[in-house]
């Protein structure tokens, strides 16, 4: 009776599997070591008070760069031929960058906006037709929470090549609204009314001071542009309590607000 043998066996697992057993250590080994090296690098960047758009973006620069370093090694440790490994990423590279040049301007686009900082997390800003406050900038794309509470996800190539208003830089906004009064109304008390609105009100800054002025002589009122300033974060709630106390304190003083009216002309038969 023939004995089993084992030998062509114990090569197998000589030839395969041992460098299998090790590239998975490899990988447990390296993936914990990515993770402690990144939250020292957050430690740091957050002691030194880095800027927090700049830091989360090095973070993810950092991260996908350590990862692929460690899949490049692991794939080294199961006897793929490096150089050989090295001609292929480049192939692919190649390959996948001319697929992919909408990423690639997106993220040389990320690259420019953390390096001139026209916004950074935390803002109010304009583009690309969305307005909301900065939540993220990513390797990629940008992160715009709007004023209806929506996730807005803008590619960093078209903020970095596109106009951007920001609204928090200067750290003040401009309320536009418009107040109509009846031409036989007395102009000066009216704007008195309005001002006294616009100067008990909080959140309006005294400086710049807010101005009622005369806008439009329009076919059926005298229209006023009332113009409070205030914090960016505060825009909407002053927006609607001026309008909202500009009626009122309108009622309060007896001047009328008109609204169209319609008149009906009998012929008589």
């Amino acid at each position: 009776m023939e004995k089993l043998s084992f030998e062509p066996i114990m090569g197998y697992v000589e030839a395969y599997g041992v460098p299998f057993l090790k590239a998975i250590l490899i990988y447990l080994i390296g993936s914990w070591i990515i993770k402690k090296l990144i939250k020292v690098l957050n430690k740091v960047m957050t002691t030194r008070q880095y800027d927090i758009s700049l830091q989360k973006f090095l973070v993810n620069l950092v991260t996908w760069g350590l990862k692929i370093f460690l899949i490049i090694t692991v794939i080294s440790t199961l006897g793929v031929e490096t150089t050989s490994l090295a001609a292929v990423i480049a192939a692919a590279g190649l390959a996948v960058g001319l697929a992919l040049q909408g990423s690639l301007s997106n993220f040389a686009g990320g690259v420019l906006l953390i390096i001139f900082k026209p916004y950074k997390i935390g803002d109010l800003i304009e583009a690309q037709g969305i307005l909301g406050e900065v939540k993220e900038i990513e390797i990629f794309t940008t992160k715009l929470v709007t004023p209806e509470n929506k996730l807005a996800i803008v590619p960093n190539g078209a903020m970095a090549n596109g106009n951007i208003i920001n609204y928090t830089e200067e750290g003040q906004m401009r309320v536009d609204t418009t107040i109509g009064i009846g031409y036989g109304e007395d102009i000066k008390k009216a704007k008195e009314v309005l001002m006294e609105v616009l100067t008990s009100n909080p959140q309006v800054l005294q400086e710049p001071a807010p101005s009622v002025n005369v806008s439009e002589l329009a076919d059926s009122s005298v229209n006023f542009a009332v113009r409070p300033f205030c914090r960016p974060e505060h825009y909407w709630d002053v927006y609607f309590a001026t309008l909202e106390n500009c009626k009122l304190a309108l009622d309060n003083a007896g001047i009328e607000i008109p609204y169209p009216h319609q008149v009906e002309i009998k012929k008589q038969g």
